[in-house]
C-alpha cells in the first residue's frame, strides 16, 4: 500500500531505528517490504527507508532489476576509493547536495523472507544503500555534506520554488494527482 512520506522535520528521521524482529509478529516483513516498494515506486525514488513512512524499524528498499528489501543491515567493508556526487532524498524535495561516499561496500542484511545474505554493491547502488542505512541510524544526508555545498543547494531550491511553486503531492487536487499518475505510466 502506498504510504505518505513523513515531513522532513519529523523527529523520526533523526532517531536510530530498532532492529526488525522477525520472531515478534507485530510487523509482517513482506507487508513492510511491499509498502516501502510501492511508496518508493510511486514517488519515483531510488530507495526508501521505513522511518520515512513512519515505521520504526530497520528496513529499506532499493531499486535495481528487482526491488531489493533490506532488513537489519550492516556494512562490513568499504572501499578506500570515494566519490563525490549529488544526492537527493524523497524526504527533501528538490534538495540535491554533493556528498562523498565510498564507491564500493560489502553489506550483510536479511531479506524479507528471513534469509541473511552478504552482498557487494558498487556505484549508485552502494551510494543508495549507504544513504538508506543512514536514515535507519538517524543521520540525515545533508549532515554529510560540507556547509558550502549545502548552502548552494538550499539557495537553488529557493530559486526554483520562487520561479516554479510546487505543492506537495498530498496537497494536489484529485484531478492533478490523476494527471501526474497518468504521466508516470
Amino acid at each position: 500500500m502506498i504510504k505518505d512520506l513523513v515531513d522532513n522535520n519529523d523527529i523520526i528521521l533523526k532517531q536510530q531505528m530498532p532492529k526488525f524482529d522477525f520472531s515478534d509478529g507485530q510487523l509482517n516483513p513482506v507487508s513492510v517490504y511491499t509498502d516501502l516498494a510501492e511508496t518508493m515506486i510511486h514517488n519515483s525514488g531510488v530507495g526508501l527507508a521505513a522511518n520515512q513512512i513512519g515505521i520504526r524499524t530497520q528496513a529499506f528498499v532499493l531499486t535495481g532489476v528487482d526491488v531489493l528489501g533490506v532488513f537489519n543491515p550492516r556494512i562490513v567493508d568499504v572501499s578506500d576509493e570515494t566519490i563525490l556526487l549529488e544526492e537527493g532524498c524523497l524526504s527533501y524535495t528538490n534538495l540535491f547536495v554533493k556528498i562523498k561516499r565510498p564507491k564500493k561496500i560489502k553489506a550483510r542484511f536479511t531479506l524479507p523472507n528471513g534469509e541473511t545474505v552478504t552482498r557487494t554493491f558498487d556505484g549508485l547502488t552502494a551510494r543508495a544503500f549507504q544513504h538508506e542505512m543512514d536514515h535507519l541510524n538517524g543521520v540525515v544526508y545533508t549532515s554529510r555534506s560540507n556547509r558550502y555545498h549545502l548552502d548552494q543547494a538550499k539557495k537553488l531550491v529557493k530559486k526554483i520554488q520562487r520561479k516554479y511553486p510546487i505543492k506537495p503531492y498530498s496537497e494536489l487536487s484529485d484531478e492533478a494527482k490523476e494527471m501526474l499518475d497518468w504521466l508516470k505510466t
